[in-house]
């Protein structure tokens, strides 16, 4: 159960929007910054153990409250809000206070500093950030919309072009398939050609052994009957005799 109790009279602690927030490298918490009291820096700090390694965004919600975390690059940001505060909100602090955090610390000593050793320099800037995000979240929430439908469009505008290349990609396959179709029908026109010559030689080569059958059968016809080829004599003979 999450127990929080009153601390300074701000505009933040007015609103009470977030009640916590920290900056860690890993598990080590190197700066932070609350009003409050109570026992939410313990469960924020239970949450951060069980925590993936890979750059992402979760939320987890326990009595009415919400603990927000933004892990990239191996540190950890983390604001425990009201339920009532809309998640984008609390990440848009998140990605303000990462912002800052890399501007001053990225490739330093933030590396290397110890837990909490960070408090004095940036927790003040954690809180600054805070008031912010509660004074100009209409705005804030406008940019969202803004960027949400920036992405929208950059999404459908890759669909788009990814349906583009793959029609593309269809019609040179298509293509392909047409100069396959127009290649086969070429070897087809060669082979039909061969064939035909092919038929026709046959052919021929019929028809030849049909005339020399018939000139064989002629020919068999002719001496069986002329007995050899006495026929041409007799009749030259019989000519010859007559008066």
């Amino acid at each position: 159960m999450v127990s929080v109790g009153g601390g300074m009279g701000d505009k933040q602690q007015e609103e009470g929007w977030f009640i916590y927030s920290f900056v860690a490298r890993g598990t080590i918490v190197l700066a932070e910054f609350t009003e409050y009291t109570g026992n939410f820096p313990a469960i924020a700090a239970q949450c951060l153990q069980r925590l993936p390694a890979s750059n992402n965004r979760y939320t987890y919600a326990c009595d009415h409250h919400t603990f927000n975390f933004l892990l990239h690059d191996g540190y950890v940001y983390c604001v425990v809000a009201k339920e009532s505060v809309p998640k984008h909100i609390s990440m848009a602090l998140l990605e303000r206070v990462k912002a800052d955090f890399k501007k001053r610390y990225g490739g330093g000593k933030a590396d290397t500093a110890i837990a909490k050793s960070l408090n004095k320099e940036f927790g003040s800037v954690i809180k600054e950030h805070m008031q912010y995000t509660i004074e100009h979240a209409d705005e804030i929430e406008k940019l969202l919309k803004v960027k949400a439908q920036i992405s929208e469009i950059k999404s459908i505008m890759f669909e788009n072009i990814e349906k583009a290349i793959d029609r593309g990609e269809k019609l040179n396959e298509l293509a392909e398939k047409t100069t396959d179709l127009h290649s086969q029908a070429q070897d087809f026109r060669k082979q039909g050609t061969k064939i035909r010559k092919k038929m026709w030689f046959h052919n021929m080569k019929i028809k030849l052994l049909i005339l020399g059958i018939l000139l064989l059968l002629v020919l068999i016809i002719w001496v069986s009957i002329c007995q050899g080829f006495n026929c041409t004599k007799q009749e030259d003979g019989n000519a010859n005799t007559k008066p």
